[in-house]
């Protein structure tokens, strides 16, 4: 299988269809829409096949007998057998089930599966990771030198650093002095963006080392008569686990603020001056001459946590706290260009007074997550509106299990539907979430509405006690 894209090529399916009936009561309701079958970032370059996905690995459970694919905002569940199904990794070695055993195939990375169907149940036969695209040496650059290049300028490096990905992916941080020139766009925007000088530096980077959008522009540029062109093929990942991205006003608001997505901002100005005025929900952080005993206070659990440095102009100061945090391990730092001073010229709202002094951070939670304090709630005094399944094997329960639960597996959730009501909330746990969102996921698919799952781990003892705890 080619995963590398050497032409664009996205496919709009039309289906319309229109029936009439000369006796016609009423319309019959509208059937539910088809699931895709291919992610929008691999539309590009694939198309939908008969008997196949391509969307990012979420989980798979052993137990379950399942393997769960993320396709953009949907999920889908194949079945599989750890002895049949073939797994092709990202360095084209085949095996069997072992291939995803010990997180092996990342959550996130891109895969293509391919399946079987029989009475509506859907059994991967065929595990397929993205591998690495393929990119000549002579094309390629290294961190270290995009670091000492980003460090000159472009007028001083002499360079022109383009961001292949969409532009929702640039707006969440990108490396500094990076234009957006998105791959799906290329053809549209390479003529406003592009230098003119057909022998000057330009550089492409994406999303890594399995993204095809950075090679895919270089092509483009060369078939335009670009001599000098040069790939990052590791990409965004790699650039930021040593290195602060950057983001404006405008997608501090638009891409994270507006969303309600959970983020850590620090406003590492002095105290008095940010108390005059800052972003809402900015943490005051005033690291401006020693960052280090601060940045030694935050919580360790912040460290993969996207934090967003803020000082007056986006300058020294916020750069130099983002480096702090990096040399501290902290890999999704972000600094705002501009600083205060662009949020306010862009007249966005500011609030004044003391800010908080601690930062609070809550991951946004899976689809479907029950709150931990709601379960434990209802473990122990069980509404009658209220079901909680233990979705782990018949073993497992007989060890120990919540006394208000009912033991249902997840695979044999699809037979005993009769024991499942439409009319409670449904909620599933298991020993670490995995199999309880496997066990959402699917009765979810199966019509069920009113359905939660907790992401949570759920330790026994002998004694039938048990701890609920999250990372």
């Amino acid at each position: 299988m080619n995963y590398r894209c050497r032409l664009p090529k996205i496919v709009t399916l039309t289906a319309g269809i229109i029936v009439t009936a000369a006796f016609t009561v009423s319309a019959e309701p509208a059937a539910p829409a088809a699931k895709p079958t291919v992610a929008k970032i691999c539309i590009n370059c694939h198309k939908a096949e008969p008997g196949a996905v391509r969307g990012h690995f979420d989980l798979v459970s052993f137990k379950a007998r399942t393997i769960q694919v993320k396709i953009d905002d949907a999920v889908e569940q194949f079945k599989f057998d750890e002895d049949e199904i073939k797994v092709v990794n990202g360095a084209g070695k085949t095996g069997d089930g072992e291939f995803m055993k010990d997180n092996l195939v990342k959550k996130g990375h891109e895969i293509k599966v391919e399946y079987t169907e029989a009475n509506g149940v859907k059994t991967a036969v065929k595990l397929i990771e993205k591998p690495p695209v393929q990119v000549s040496e002579e094309m390629l650059m290294k961190t270290p030198e995009i670091e000492k290049l980003v460090a000159l300028g472009p007028e001083k490096g002499k360079y022109f650093l383009f961001d292949s990905r969409p532009l929702p992916r640039f707006q969440d941080g990108s490396i500094p002095t990076a234009v957006n020139l998105p791959y799906p766009a290329f053809d549209k925007l390479a003529g406003k963006l592009l230098p003119k000088d057909k022998n000057a530096l330009i550089i492409f980077y994406c999303a890594g080392v399995t993204c095809n959008m950075s090679p895919g522009s270089a092509d483009k540029a060369k078939k335009l008569g670009y001599t000098n062109i040069k790939v990052y093929k590791d990409g965004m990942p790699a650039w930021s686990q040593k290195n602060y991205s950057v983001l404006s006003a405008q997608f501090l608001k638009e891409a994270w603020l507006d969303k309600d997505i959970p983020v850590v901002l620090l406003d590492v100005r002095p105290a008095k001056e940010a108390a005059k005025g800052s972003v809402k929900g900015a943490v005051s952080f005033p690291a401006h001459h020693n960052a280090a005993p601060l940045v030694k206070k935050l919580d360790q659990k912040l460290k993969k946590a996207p934090i967003v440095v803020i000082d007056g102009k986006g300058g020294a100061q916020a750069v130099g706290v983002a480096k702090e945090l990096l040399k501290a391990g902290f890999v999704n730092v972000k600094v705002l260009t501009g600083g205060i001073d662009a949020w306010q010229s862009a007249k966005y709202e500011v609030v004044s007074g003391k800010l908080a002094t601690k930062v609070s951070y809550v991951p946004k939670p899976r689809p479907g997550e029950i709150a931990l304090d709601e379960f434990k709630k209802y473990a122990v005094n069980l509404p009658a509106n209220v079901m909680i399944i233990d979705a782990r094997s018949a073993s497992e329960g007989k060890a120990g299990m919540i006394k208000t639960a009912k033991l249902i597996p997840a695979e044999e959730i699809k037979d005993r539907l009769a024991e499942i009501s439409k009319d409670k909330l449904v909620v599933f746990y298991c020993n670490t979430g995995t199999i309880a969102e496997v066990a959402y996921n699917t009765l979810k698919g199966l019509g069920y509405s009113n359905v939660k799952f907790l992401n949570a781990k759920v330790v026994f003892d002998k004694n039938g006690s048990y701890k609920i705890s999250k990372d």
